[in-house]
């Protein structure tokens, strides 16, 4: 079961993003523009964007880093 912490944590996420772009980069004249945006963001938040906490390295290099960490178990078929 899901607590608070889960929705202010996406409700922060989109804030952050509605700051970043929907309101410094309108007027939108389509849909589509919008949604461009958002995929150009979403790809920095998880490739390029450097956090302090992991070690001033994108998300994504961090969970690629922890999966190659993990020993790998077979599976049956």
């Amino acid at each position: 079961m899901g607590d608070s912490y889960d929705n202010a944590l996406a409700e922060t996420i989109i804030g952050l993003f509605k700051t970043e772009v929907i309101h410094q980069r309108g007027p939108w004249k389509s849909f589509d523009a919008v949604e461009y945006a958002t995929l150009e963001w979403v790809d920095w938040f998880n490739h390029r964007r450097l956090l302090e906490t992991i070690g001033h390295i994108p998300p994504a290099e961090a969970e690629s880093n922890f999966y190659a960490a993990v020993p790998q178990t077979a599976m049956a078929a």
